[in-house]
C-alpha cells in the first residue's frame, strides 16, 4: 500500500512539475530582437529644444500579431517618417526592417554652453503589447553609427543600446487591470555628445571682448577729453548688452545662472568700474591739479582690472570646459 502511495505521489509530483513548466512556457513574453544603425543626427535646435535622426531599425520576432508596421510608438518624438520598409516572413519568424526620421524633442542643459555635453535619448515601444507579451533584446552585433558622418561639429562619447521596462500609472482603460499600473517593454538608445566649441565661443563673444577692449583703452586717452572716455565707456556697455541679448535668442529659457551669463555679467561690471575709475581720475585731476596723479592712478587701476579680468574669465572658461 505505501508502495503504491508513493508511486502516485510521484507521479502527482511530475504532474505538477510538468504542468508548472507548460505554463510558464505559455506565459513567457516573446522576444523582439532589436537593432539600430544611426546614419545621421542634425538640425539640433536648443531655442525649439529638438533634435532630428535619421536611423535603420530591424526587428525580429515570431508572433505576427506584434505587427510593428503600426504598432510602432516611440515616445518623445514630435514626427516620425517612414522611407523604406521590408518585411521576410520566411524560416518561421517576421524580420523586419525600415529606415525612420524622426524630430525628437528634448530638454537641454545648458550651463556650460557652448562647452556643453549633451545627453539624446530615443525610445522604442509597441503600443499594442505590454511587457507580458513581448519584451526587448538588443542585437549589439557591430558598430550602431558611422563616426564620420552621423553628428558634424560634435563628438560622440557613448553610444548605449539597452532594455528597460517603461511604468504607465494609468489602465488605459482596462476594467480587468484592479491597479493604475501598466508596463511596456522599452528598446532604448542613449547618446553622449560633446561639442567642439572652441571656434564657436569667438564667434558669440569676440563682440564682448572687443567692447571691454574699447573701455580698457579709455585708461590710455588724456584725462583732460573726459567726454572721449565716458562716450567709449558707455558703448562699450550697451555694445554687451546687446551682444548678451543676441546669444540668448539661440538658447532656451534657463532659471540657472549659465556661463553666458556670468560672462557677460563679469563683462558688465569691469566696465562700470572702469566708468567709475574714470569718474575718479577726473575728480583727481580737479582737486590736485596735476595730471601725474591722474595719470599714475589709471596705469595702477588699468592694470589691476585687466589681470582681474582675465583670471576670471580664465576660472569660468576651464571649469566648463571640464564640466565643473
Amino acid at each position: 500500500m505505501s508502495k503504491k502511495f508513493f508511486v502516485f505521489l510521484l507521479l502527482a509530483l511530475l504532474h505538477c512539475l510538468f504542468a508548472c513548466k507548460l505554463y510558464a512556457q505559455q506565459s513567457a513574453p516573446d522576444t523582439v530582437k532589436t537593432g539600430i544603425y544611426v546614419t545621421s543626427i542634425h538640425d539640433i535646435d536648443f531655442k525649439e529644444q529638438e533634435y532630428t535622426v535619421d536611423f535603420w531599425l530591424w526587428l525580429k520576432y515570431k508572433n505576427p500579431g506584434f505587427d510593428f508596421s503600426h504598432n510602432l510608438e516611440i515616445p518623445l518624438a514630435k514626427t516620425v517618417d517612414k522611407y523604406f520598409e521590408t518585411i521576410d516572413t520566411s524560416d518561421g519568424q517576421v524580420s523586419m526592417l525600415m529606415k525612420l526620421q524622426c524630430v525628437m524633442k528634448d530638454s537641454w542643459r545648458i550651463t556650460n554652453f557652448p562647452f556643453d555635453k549633451q545627453t539624446l535619448r530615443l525610445s522604442i515601444e509597441n503600443s499594442q503589447y505590454d511587457s507580458k507579451a513581448l519584451v526587448f533584446l538588443p542585437d549589439t552585433m557591430g558598430r550602431h553609427f558611422d563616426p564620420r558622418f552621423t553628428l558634424p561639429n560634435w563628438t560622440i562619447d557613448t553610444f548605449r543600446v539597452t532594455v528597460a521596462t517603461k511604468a504607465y500609472e494609468t489602465t488605459f482603460g482596462d476594467e480587468s487591470l484592479s491597479t493604475p499600473h501598466t508596463e511596456y517593454s522599452s528598446f532604448r538608445v542613449r547618446v553622449s555628445i560633446e561639442r567642439n566649441a572652441i571656434g564657436l565661443f569667438w564667434k558669440l563673444f569676440i563682440g564682448m571682448y572687443v567692447a571691454f577692449l574699447i573701455a580698457y583703452v579709455c585708461f590710455y586717452i588724456h584725462a583732460d577729453s573726459i567726454d572721449s572716455r565716458f562716450s567709449l565707456s558707455v558703448g562699450a556697455l550697451f555694445a554687451v548688452i546687446g551682444n548678451k541679448y543676441i546669444v540668448d535668442a539661440s538658447l532656451p529659457e534657463s532659471l540657472t545662472f549659465t556661463l553666458v551669463d556670468t560672462l557677460h555679467g563679469i563683462t558688465l561690471l569691469f566696465i562700470l568700474c572702469v566708468v567709475a575709475a574714470n569718474t575718479w581720475s577726473l575728480q583727481l585731476l580737479k582737486q590736485n591739479k596735476r595730471i601725474y596723479d591722474s595719470n599714475k592712478f589709471d596705469m595702477i587701476v588699468a592694470q589691476v582690472l585687466l589681470l582681474l579680468y582675465i583670471g576670471l574669465n580664465v576660472y569660468f572658461i576651464s571649469r566648463a570646459m571640464h564640466g565643473n
